[in-house]
């Protein structure tokens, strides 16, 4: 079991960068900072996941500038410390980086490994070995920042579906007693203003 029963947590994608806002390849290898539009984005996550009652315990974030910055937005309404963890970082993505998205959008979903890169296996194992050493924190709420990437594994792994995610689009993760493990998006990525707590006390 990857997740203790009963357990919940969030997972958070990173504010917009300015080589999402160009459509480009962004790996683990590339460390740019967030758009002020990206920076808005968390803010904007970041009171959304407050005014939703949800009972945050931790916080843990990809050591990327990007994902630090949006994750210290939102720890910062909790008073929380963010946890750095070098094992939820990106793929290493090695030559594709600064390639179109669409130019390599085939040979990712085909299973390729970039040149220079990380394979996919590798990737996912690594996403799993931080699971299992993070899996007594799951026992409290908690939220994960990342990027795209890391949220594509943990969706496939423990939810067993692929759902795409936005850039500080809030995707909860919810284990259920048998094991199984449901994934849903309460406000897909639009800015929302809840007229009550989602989680109240």
């Amino acid at each position: 079991m990857l997740l203790p029963a009963a357990s919940r947590f969030f997972f958070l994608r990173h504010g917009e960068t300015d080589y999402n806002r160009r459509g480009i390849r962004c790996g683990g290898e590339v460390d740019i900072p967030l758009t002020e539009r990206g920076l808005a984005q968390a803010g904007e996550a970041a009171v959304l996941l407050r005014q939703s009652g949800f009972p945050l315990a931790w916080v843990a974030a990809s050591p990327l500038q990007r994902v630090q910055q949006t994750a210290r937005i939102v720890a910062a309404l909790w008073g929380l410390p963010v946890e750095t963890c070098p094992g939820l970082g990106e793929r290493r993505l090695g030559a594709w980086n600064g390639q179109p998205v669409a130019d390599t959008e085939a040979a990712l979903r085909a299973g390729e490994t970039p040149p220079g890169g990380e394979s996919a296996a590798a990737f996912r194992e690594r996403i799993l070995a931080w699971l299992a050493l993070w899996q007594p924190r799951f026992r409290e709420p908690g939220l994960i920042v990342a990027s795209k990437g890391v949220g594509r594994v943990l969706g496939e792994t423990l939810g067993g579906q692929h759902v795409p995610v936005q850039n500080c689009e809030l995707m909860l993760f919810e284990a259920g007693a048998d094991g199984s493990c449901s994934i849903t998006t309460p406000w897909g990525c639009t800015p929302a203003v809840l007229e009550r707590p989602l989680f109240p006390a």
